[in-house]
């Protein structure tokens, strides 16, 4: 399948996306390109290999759940506008 520059304008006119006119040969051949990698897809033989969606049957490992104070204070506190030890500052609201 090719694309020219006249099939691009009305694609675009129906995606209701504007392309300025200059564009359309660019983009006609970017879209040729894609379509030939499609093809080239097309080509590989998959006979014998499972359909799939997503992942498959990939199982995650998990670590334990241990809380941790991340051991980053200086760094988290370090653009901080105001602080108090370990802490960040913030105006009293309640009173």
């Amino acid at each position: 399948m090719s694309v020219d520059a006249d099939t691009v304008k009305r694609i675009a006119r129906l995606a209701r996306i504007h392309v300025e006119p200059e564009a359309l040969p660019a983009m006609a051949q970017e879209l040729n390109g894609i379509l030939n990698w499609i093809e080239m897809l097309r080509e590989v033989d998959t006979t014998g290999v499972q359909p799939m969606a997503g992942g498959g049957a990939a199982v995650l490992r998990w670590r334990d759940d241990v809380v941790t104070d991340g051991a980053q204070a200086e760094a988290v506190l370090a653009n901080a506008p105001d602080r108090e030890g370990e802490y960040f500052g913030v105006p009293k609201v309640v009173e």
